[in-house]
């Protein structure tokens, strides 16, 4: 834990130092009629191994659809917004004033209750020589090669063919634009088709990776990485020279040693390609039940404060930012949401006792089934364990309709509001979760059994009285 927070402090001066040198990126948006009133999203990505959201700007639409978001980056980059389950991908370049459209829900889409829908979102005054203009004008082309085939079916080797013609009319449509951003674009979209059409991966590697500089912070570029380069650690692992990273990880936990098992493989030249190859496949290793979790940890904490490369300390950061947090034992986020009055409600209000937490929607019936089975569960319970719940609706006025329609739920139940961090310290994605927090603010079950799975078994273990012993002289 020491080692974290200090890892925490020298992260905060890195990105202070980030900051300082980044260029303004505002987005003026307005959106469909049908989102007034609800809050949209600005995020982006920390990096591109472990793919972590980070929200980096909000505000709510106003009553004529308008909102604004602002982002500091001196990268080109795509960045995500969203409204509720609904999520757009748009790409921005430093020191842009962007004008967008975010629409109005597909209704003919076909999506699974709580799982989130992409959408189209539009970028306005837009020329064709504009960015995110050239990305849709590329990804049409595309799409128009295999619409437009009178082949019923595309053999690998008629695939590759029409794949080496469109690259070929790709740089001949585009090669009057400059944009640097784009051009990268196009090679490494080709080098992700070319993956996927069974290549040659040693042709690959030489054509897209080899010699070339490890593009940390070009989107394209690291989905072909993480593609070519997919459970190589665990591959390596299985062959004669790699058959000892399992004892460098699992026996001694030592980075160095895990370092030299590497050596062995040839192909991979460039110390650093090798160190965040070994970074990215320890994540594999840490789900794994192959490796102990513990010491794929500690390879991780070695590997951050030995690394010379500054993109690896942070990717290594964030890994263990991951694994560190929402695990049991660890301490619960705190946040504050509103109460039925308007209220703010602190979690951390409740510290000293055990609070059986839960976020639901009123329009899941899911997450309903369980709120009702909560309330035999409070009956049983209510004298040791505290019940909250939290409200993810939008808007308040179903928030409190929920309420008045449900009277027996008569425990905490919270509204998720503009300005609440619930849902994402807790890492909602869908539109239930729950967690068992102990009195000294500890997750004891995270994620926690839901009412239907059983966690009634847990609290009566938890509960049950001890017997006395009655034999004589024994106390």
């Amino acid at each position: 834990m020491v080692l974290y927070n200090c890892m925490r402090l020298i992260l905060i001066f890195i990105l202070i130092s980030l900051i300082t040198k980044a260029q303004n990126i505002t987005i003026k948006g307005k959106a469909h009629p049908s989102h007034i009133g609800k809050e949209v999203v600005l995020s982006d990505f920390t990096d591109y191994i472990t793919y972590s959201l980070v929200k980096e700007s909000s505000d709510t639409i106003d009553k004529d659809g308008y909102f604004e978001l602002k982002l500091q980056s001196k990268n080109t980059k795509p960045i995500l917004l969203n409204i509720n389950n609904l999520i757009g991908k748009i790409y921005v370049q430093p020191n842009f004033v962007y004008g967008i459209y975010f629409p109005v829900e597909d209704s003919t889409a076909n999506h699974q209750e709580g799982t989130e829908t992409t959408v189209d979102i539009s970028v306005y005054g837009k020329d064709s020589t504009e960015l995110n203009a050239l990305i849709i004008d590329f990804n049409k082309q595309y799409n128009n090669l295999f619409i437009n085939s009178t082949d019923k079916y595309l053999s690998p080797t008629k695939i590759n063919s029409m794949l080496d013609t469109f690259l070929l009319s790709s740089k001949k449509r585009y090669e009057h634009i400059k944009n640097p951003y784009f051009k990268n674009y196009l090679e490494y979209s080709f080098a992700d088709f070319f993956s996927n059409t069974s290549r040659s991966k040693t042709l690959l590697n030489k054509l897209f990776i080899d010699k070339k500089t490890i593009q940390y912070h070009n989107y394209e570029y690291m989905q072909f990485f993480n593609a070519h380069f997919k459970g190589y650690l665990k591959a390596y692992a299985s062959t004669k020279n790699g058959g000892n990273i399992y004892n460098s990880i699992n026996a001694f936990a030592d980075y160095k040693d895990l370092k030299n098992q590497f050596k062995e493989d040839k192909s991979i030249a460039n110390d650093t390609l090798r160190e965040l190859l070994i970074l990215k496949g320890l994540i594999d290793f840490y789900y794994s039940p192959d490796f102990d979790k513990k010491q794929v940890q500690s390879v991780i904490e070695q590997l951050y404060r030995e690394t010379k490369v500054q993109e690896h300390k942070n990717i290594s950061f964030n890994i263990l930012q991951i694994i560190n947090q929402l695990q049991p034992g660890a301490k619960a986020p705190d946040f504050v949401a509103n109460d039925k009055n308007g209220q703010s409600v602190n979690l951390y209000n409740y510290k000293g006792k055990h609070v059986y937490l839960n976020f639901f929607s009123s329009e899941s019936e899911t997450s309903q089934k369980e709120m009702q089975k909560i309330i035999d569960l409070k009956k049983k319970f209510n004298d040791k364990v505290t019940f909250i719940s939290v409200c993810l609706d939008d808007s308040v006025k179903t928030y409190k309709a929920y309420l008045k329609a449900n009277p027996k739920q008569d425990w905490t139940i919270l509204h998720q509001t503009k300005n609440s961090s619930a849902k994402q310290n807790y890492n909602i994605k869908t539109l239930s979760g729950f967690f068992f927090i102990n009195p000294q603010m500890q997750l004891a079950q995270s994620p926690a059994l839901m009412p239907s799975e059983g966690i009634e078994y847990k609290f009566n273990a938890l509960f049950r009285p001890r017997k006395k012993i009655t034999i004589i002289g024994v106390r």
